[in-house]
């Protein structure tokens, strides 16, 4: 029974739908198709009987309004498809046969109300099928009409005398079953938006965590007040770079998506460290890793937050394989001033620049596996916290000879 009441209720749905219907036409098109047989099944199933029951010199108008709008939907499902013109046909007589009913059953309440349908069709269906402004006009065509019936004059020579308490029973049926048409569409209109607003609040969500993952939540929140360009500049902060030791030639016995496979794992337990220490993870290149500490929000703690970090990264890397395979990674730190922001129209980034960050670049790059080196400058704010040796100086390019440690663990 459940399974023939969905085939038929389909059935009625796909009524004058054609091929190269869109979706939205068809939703449309499914809305006229039951409306109209709802209200026809209503008018001559149960409304027409009881003016008839009644003896309401006008219920002649209403059964030939019925039958000339089944022969319209007739000719709008079986041939024309068209539901603009469907929809016309009915609305432009609508008005008038009201009229028609009132003058010649007697008056409004002879005629038992009837205009009041009005508001439902056409008012109610161009609102709902052509906007705003189309409602409005046949809002307005209704409340005339609706007026006129309370004074129009009788037509017919001899109306039927329908007791009062008859007229007002028909009045009672016809706004009974218009204010349940108005309220079952206004209660699917707002279905339907409280449904778009939870899928517009679950997309807002979703692309909300996605900038989150591209941009610092501070920086964020100013790009979407104020897309611009974005520069801030800190005295102090602390920058990591870490790069996988003999990477090309692994990367050569694997296959591509094997080594991006490896990569995202070992580097998404690195952004589960960022994350556990309050740091901000700015990129990776290839195989090299870059974090910092201290931006965008500025902390004092910045080189031993960072220095932590990179203790727990290469305890991870010691103590685990990734995929089968032993890794060991370079790791490189440097203090300093840098400037932090977001350059350019496309494809944002949140990056930092300056010689900070180039310096501690070269520490990665100058260093060896499994060791974290770092440059004076860290070492001077880490020193007393973390257990250091000297290397000695190192060569680096554009900077000369550098003095460099090597962090060896936290102090006792």
């Amino acid at each position: 029974m459940k399974d023939t009441a969905i085939k038929i209720f389909l059935w009625v749905a796909q009524l004058g739908t054609t091929a190269d219907d869109s979706d939205e036409i068809r939703l449309r098109k499914a809305i006229a198709s039951w409306g109209w047989i709802a209200t026809v099944g209503f008018l001559c199933g149960i409304l027409t009987p009881a003016y008839l029951i009644g003896g309401v010199s006008g219920a002649w108008v209403m059964l030939a309004f019925s039958a000339f709008g089944v022969v319209s939907f007739l000719l709008y499902v079986g041939w024309h498809k068209n539901m603009d013109a469907f929809l016309t046909s009915i609305a432009i007589p609508a008005l008038p046969a009201h009229l028609l009913a009132v003058s010649w059953a007697g008056g409004f309440l002879n005629a038992g109300g009837m205009p009041i349908w009005g508001l439902f069709y056409p008012a109610l269906g161009y609102l709902i099928f052509y906007g705003f402004r189309p409602g409005v006009l046949w809002f307005v065509l209704f409340m005339l009409t609706f007026g006129l019936s309370l004074f129009v004059p009788v037509i017919n020579p001899n109306p039927a005398e329908v007791p009062f308490e008859t007229g007002l029973a028909l009045l009672v049926m016809n706004v009974g079953f218009i204010a349940t048409m108005i309220f079952g569409v206004m209660g699917y209109f707002v279905s339907q938006r409280e449904t778009a607003y939870r899928l517009l609040e679950g997309e807002q969500e979703r692309s909300e965590n996605l900038l989150l993952n591209i941009l610092p939540k501070e920086i964020a929140a100013i790009l979407k007040a104020e897309p611009r360009t974005i520069a801030e500049h800190f005295e102090g902060a602390s920058v990591l770079f870490a790069d996988v030791v003999n990477f090309t030639p692994m990367s050569a016995q694997m296959q591509p998506v094997e080594l991006v496979e490896l990569l995202n794992e070992v580097f998404s337990h690195f952004d589960d460290l960022a994350d556990d220490y309050k740091l901000e993870k700015i990129k990776t290149i290839g195989d090299c890793y870059m974090v910092a500490a201290g931006v965008p929000n500025p902390r004092p703690d910045h080189a031993q937050v960072i220095t932590r970090m990179a203790l727990a990264m290469r305890e991870h890397v010691t103590t685990h394989e990734v995929r089968g395979r032993k890794l060991a990674f370079r790791i490189g730190i440097n203090s300093g001033p840098v400037v932090a922001g977001v350059i350019g129209r496309k494809k944002f980034i949140y990056d930092l620049w300056g010689d900070a960050v180039n310096t501690a670049s070269r520490m990665e790059s100058h260093g060896a596996g499994g060791v974290i080196q770092v440059t004076r400058a860290t070492y001077d704010l880490i020193k007393d916290e973390f257990s250091c040796e000297p290397r000695g100086t190192v060569h680096v390019k554009g900077k000369g000879e550098m003095d460099v440690w090597h962090v060896m663990g936290p102090r006792p």
